[in-house]
C-alpha cells in the first residue's frame, strides 16, 4: 500500500472517529487542526465534494467524488460546532437527489452529475445519518422553537 494511500485512510479514520465515540470531542482536541487541515486540501474538497482520494490508481486520477466522504466530512464538521459550514454542504447534496430522493455512489463535482452504482446503499444512511445529526432534537425544537 502506498504512503498516499495510507494517508488518506488515516485521513479517512480521524473524520470517522467523532462518530464512531458518539460524543462530542473535548475542546482543543486535535481533531479540529486535522478539520482545518483537510478542509484546506483542495486535492480532496472539489465544489463542495470530498474526494475519496486524489492520487491516480489502476483507472487513472479520480475525477469523481465519492458521496459517503462528503457525508463524513459533514458529520466531522457537525461533531466539532461547525454546524452552519456542515448544513450548507449538506444542502447542497440534498440538492444533487434524483426525482425520487435518491443519491448515486459518486457525484462529478464539475457538472453535479451522478455517477457510479445506483441507488447507492452507503449514500443514503450517509445521509440519513448525517440529517440525524443537523437535526435539532424534540426538546431542543419543543423549548427553543424560533
Amino acid at each position: 500500500m502506498s504512503a498516499v494511500i495510507k494517508c488518506l485512510l488515516l485521513a479517512v479514520a480521524l473524520m470517522l472517529e467523532p462518530t464512531l465515540a458518539a460524543a462530542k470531542p473535548p475542546e482543543g482536541w486535535p481533531f479540529l487542526e486535522f478539520n482545518e487541515a483537510v478542509r484546506a486540501a483542495k486535492r480532496l474538497m472539489k465544489n463542495g465534494f470530498m474526494m475519496r482520494y486524489s492520487e491516480a490508481d489502476d483507472f487513472g486520477k479520480p475525477s469523481n467524488a465519492f458521496l459517503l466522504c462528503t457525508f463524513w466530512y459533514i458529520d466531522a464538521l457537525a461533531s466539532v460546532g461547525r454546524r452552519s459550514e456542515a448544513l450548507e454542504l449538506f444542502n447542497n447534496l440534498l440538492a444533487r437527489r434524483n426525482h425520487v430522493g435518491l443519491l448515486s455512489e459518486d457525484i462529478d463535482p464539475k457538472t453535479g452529475e451522478l455517477w457510479g452504482n445506483f441507488p447507492q446503499t452507503y449514500s443514503q444512511v450517509g445521509l440519513i445519518l448525517s440529517a440525524m445529526r443537523l437535526s435539532r432534537s424534540w426538546e431542543e425544537g419543543l423549548w427553543h422553537a424560533s
